[in-house]
């Protein structure tokens, strides 16, 4: 797979790497000239009627983002404050900006989204377009007569035009910046000096550097996907397990079920934000094996699932030092 190989190739300097300069300099050239408008404001950013906190990356790939916001988002409540939550929705076959809630579906609205409603009861809107987005959650909001005190937005770090009050890298403390080089030579949306523009750095997996703040991803308990039933992990000792993940980082889940003491028989990578029908992940397993995936997969699979699915949520655990970062930011910005 080209997509496999490339990523492979990032981690690992690969030669033909270098076949691609030419479009890294004319992809930073093009970035920097993106950011460049805005700051001599020949392009403007948009505020909100409520401070924003971005959540995002300096790479392209899954870097734990989602359980980041989920995490802010029940941090913030926690000290009283009504959070609204923006995403691009990736995955969904929505064209339009649109709310999202507990009845949404996640072939439209995208699986991240559904799974962040679901873990926080959030308002949530999604769209291409942040500020527009931002612009009708704040008008749902109303509509609901209901508070929103800050909005979280889930990625764009490089959407210039909306306007921030805070932000926030996570960073994959595995694979952290590959080769260090701009796409497409490398996995870098923008250059490393970034990371000293932002608010907080979270690394993800790993033992933190140049200031960055730890943060695990721990496994809750394994659940059925079907009713969400809670299963021990002694249920799958005698069992042949097929494990899936069609997340932005698939290793990352096969690891955990290692660690968990889970055999695992067979391994399934599938892309990002992938759809998924019954027909297709039925041909995973036979009538005897078991399918364990992601959290964020068995919420686009909730609707079809047989009983032997299962999948393994996880949460977000951050250092005492994230947490105080955070609010000593927020007393600045409210």
């Amino acid at each position: 797979m080209i997509k496999t190989f490339i990523e492979r190739a990032w981690q690992q300097g690969h030669l033909l790497m270098w076949l691609l300069l030419p479009l890294r300099l004319l992809y930073g050239f093009i970035t920097s000239c993106r950011r460049m408008s805005y700051r001599l404001g020949i392009k403007r950013t948009v505020s909100l009627d409520v401070p924003v906190i971005v959540v995002g990356n300096i790479t392209v790939g899954g870097n734990g983002k989602t359980p980041v916001v989920i995490w802010l988002a029940h941090l913030l409540q926690q000290h009283g404050l009504h959070v609204g939550i923006i995403s691009r929705g990736y995955g969904g076959t929505a064209t339009d900006m649109m709310v999202v809630d507990n009845n949404s579906e996640a072939s439209i609205c995208g699986d991240e989204p559904t799974l962040i409603v679901k873990q926080t009861g959030c308002l949530m809107a999604v769209g291409r377009d942040r500020v527009a987005v931002g612009r009708l959650l704040l008008a749902h909001a109303k509509k609901l007569n209901k508070p929103l005190d800050i909005i979280i937005s889930d990625d764009g770090l490089q959407h210039y035009r909306l306007a921030r009050d805070m932000e926030i890298v996570v960073i994959d403390g595995l694979r952290r910046f590959g080769n260090n080089h701009l796409l497409p030579m490398g996995p870098l949306r923008e250059g490393l000096w970034r990371l000293k523009t932002v608010d907080l750095l979270i690394n993800n997996g790993a033992t933190g550097r140049y200031n960055e703040e730890h943060m695990n991803l721990e496994p809750q308990g394994i659940r059925r996907v079907d009713n969400n039933d809670l299963v021990d992990n002694s249920h799958f000792d005698d069992k042949d397990v097929i494990a899936m993940a069609g997340i932005g980082y698939p290793q990352r889940f096969f690891d955990t079920l290692k660690e968990l003491g889970i055999d695992v028989s067979k391994q399934h990578a599938f892309e990002d934000h992938q759809a998924f029908n019954l027909a297709a992940l039925q041909t995973l397993t036979n009538h005897d094996e078991v399918l364990l995936m992601t959290e964020k997969d068995a919420v686009k699979c909730q609707g079809f699932a047989p009983s032997n699915w299962f999948y393994l949520p996880v949460s977000a655990k951050l250092t005492l030092a994230a947490k105080q970062k955070i609010l000593e930011k927020l007393k600045e910005i409210k």
